[in-house]
């Protein structure tokens, strides 16, 4: 007896987490960070460096790039600061501590550690999208110290031990 079934497919509810943020006088000019399509998970970050004073990163050569902003965010979360992909594949442009945090408690400004793993300089001008953030919950751990621990099918296999 063949069944009609009908698969409704519903996307969840997203509850907007609140973040509150500041421009800095340097960043006054440029539009806060945004998503860039209905699903991102990152909020663009934009470069605040000056007009007058665009960043040449060399081959090989990091700096540290200002956004021109602040925030708060709740207890329980922290932001993770990403590389963009366009800016990787085409520039070999990334971020040195990625994902680097930004925690609750932080409220400076926020910068991106940016390095140049291409073969080209990159030059980083005022207002450029360099990097990613995603909000993100965090779960604060209770550690127990204990002298072995439970057993698993893995064991001590470490790098590359499940395959290629």
């Amino acid at each position: 007896m063949a069944t009609n079934l009908k698969i409704r497919s519903k996307e969840p509810a997203q509850i907007p987490t609140e973040v509150r943020i500041q421009r800095l006088p340097h960043g006054e000019d440029l539009p806060l960070p945004s998503y860039q399509s209905t699903h991102a998970a990152g909020l663009d970050l934009l470069a605040a460096v000056a007009d007058d004073a665009p960043l040449a990163i060399a081959p090989g050569g990091r700096e540290l790039i200002p956004t021109g902003i602040a925030i708060a965010l709740p207890a329980g979360f922290e932001a993770q600061v990403r590389p963009r992909s366009g800016l990787a594949v085409r520039h070999g442009l990334t971020v040195l501590n990625s994902p680097g945090t930004v925690d609750a408690d932080y409220r400076g400004e926020i910068k991106v550690l940016l390095v140049n793993l291409g073969s080209e300089p990159v030059t980083i001008t005022r207002g450029m999208r360099i990097a990613q953030m995603v909000i993100a919950s965090v779960a604060r751990a209770e550690l127990f110290e204990v002298a072995i621990l439970d057993p698993t099918d893995r064991g001590f296999g470490g790098f590359g031990s499940t395959g290629s």
